[in-house]
């Protein structure tokens, strides 16, 4: 009797730590972030998730398996988070596929690029696996394959190798972003003179959706108080008679850091302007910044601080820059060219003197780091750090309309001081390919 109740209880034992161990890997949230360059799909769980993906064609599908979860609420919702007007996404179901796996099937409006992955625990999310379906075409890989063929013309003809014909189709694992159509003609009036044209600024809010940014002492977001500036600069620059201001982002949605980039090029940007509110580990610290990109890294430790934690949202909020293809690395870094950090230095002070008479500036001179967003070849890009949310004295400031208002006006007079000495260069009226 003693061994048949001993028996019993082992088995009972074995039986609930296998149902804690199931019980243990939760699907706690699932999040939709959809956007015009791309639909993000995060689910968000108490641990790192098992997964595996299939795509299908013939109708176009993508179908994701996750182990060792059971279908819950967050799962089964899931289907409720998909906008009708969704450019990839035709609907979503989750069901039980077998014992201990949940799939989730993707419908598509058409041919897309996926990229999935795994992210660690970080800020306020915990572990968290991300599907991202991006449009097929990718404006920046078209221009670099422009670029490839014009140069193997002047190279020798070479047989190529032959094809791989049994090479299985994977899905895409370099996150591309397309840059929006050409803007509207009647976007607005052209300037009178014939050698006059509309000065394009692009206007990046910094962060977005999964990239929450900084937190403020009392709980503001970095991601917000970035859109907000954002859509004030903008407002402000269209009602110049000879400007216009272009969002990288004009909702709550995260866009790589290179994805920026390519928008600032597709909307023949001559200048590119980043917001940000950043935070540091000391509440004391207070004050505005400018910065430039550095060719040889950041110029100070805390130029060293705040270059490695922007270049760092593309791992919480998307994929690291470390391991893009080399030809696209290398292109990235060879935007880092002379001429346009030198611009770029030049607008960082005009601005720098116009925010340091509305508030303390945290340096008196135009800081240098190695910030991946302003990376482009021939757009003068600056970063401003408005100031520092983590202070709690000027978390107020960045929630106050009033000092918002100051601060995007002294942004556009130090843009326009620029232009006085430095006046834009005549670009075609088509976008460049």
């Amino acid at each position: 009797m003693f061994k048949k109740t001993l028996t019993h209880l082992l088995f009972t034992c074995l039986l609930l730590v296998n149902t804690i161990a199931h019980a243990a890997n939760t699907v706690t949230a699932a999040r939709v972030w959809p956007a015009e360059d791309y639909t993000r799909i995060a689910l968000e769980s108490t641990s790192p998730l098992k997964y595996q993906l299939i795509i299908l064609k013939n109708p176009d599908r993508l179908v994701l398996d996750i182990e060792d979860v059971e279908l819950n609420s967050a799962l089964k919702t899931l289907s409720d988070k998909i906008l009708s007007g969704d450019p990839y996404i035709k609907q979503v179901r989750a069901a039980n596929y077998k014992p201990g796996v949940v799939r989730i099937a993707i419908d598509l409006k058409g041919e897309v690029k996926s990229n999935l992955f795994a992210l660690a625990p970080a800020g306020d999310y915990k572990n968290r696996l991300v599907l991202d379906i991006y449009p097929l075409q990718d404006e920046l890989m078209s221009m670099l394959g422009k670029k490839s063929a014009e140069a193997e013309q002047q190279k020798p003809v070479i047989e190529p190798l032959p094809p791989n014909s049994g090479a299985a189709e994977t899905p895409a694992t370099e996150p591309t972003v397309e840059a929006p159509a050409a803007l509207p003609e009647t976007n607005k009036p052209l300037a009178n003179k014939e050698d006059e044209r509309l000065i394009t600024i692009a206007i990046d809010a910094g962060h977005g959706g999964e990239d929450p940014g900084a937190h403020g002492a009392n709980g503001s977001r970095e991601k917000v108080i970035t859109l907000i500036i954002a859509k004030k600069l903008k407002e402000k620059i269209d009602a110049e008679p000879n400007m216009r201001g272009m969002l990288t982002r004009d909702g709550d949605y995260f866009i790589p850091l290179h994805g920026r980039v390519v928008k600032a090029r597709k909307f023949k940007a001559d200048l590119f302007v980043s917001i940000h509110a950043d935070a540091f580990t000391n509440q004391s610290a207070r004050g505005s910044s400018v910065f430039a990109l550095s060719e040889k890294g950041a110029t100070s430790a805390s130029a060293r601080y705040l270059a490695k934690k922007e270049n760092e949202s593309d791992l919480i909020g998307g994929v690291s820059l470390d391991d893009k293809d080399p030809v696209l690395a290398r292109t990235l870094l060879d935007l880092s060219q002379a001429a346009t950090i030198n611009d770029s230095l030049k607008l960082g002070k005009a601005v720098l003197g116009r925010i340091g008479e509305i508030n303390d500036l945290h340096t008196s001179r135009v800081e240098q780091a190695g910030f991946a967003v302003l990376k482009s070849p021939d757009i003068p890009s600056i970063l401003v750090e408005t100031a520092f949310i983590s202070n709690p004295d000027e978390e107020r400031k960045l929630n106050d309309e009033a000092y918002q208002d100051k601060l995007v006006n002294s942004i556009l007079n130090g843009i326009k001081k620029y232009f006085a000495s430095n006046p834009a260069l005549a670009k075609s009226k088509v976008a460049k390919e």
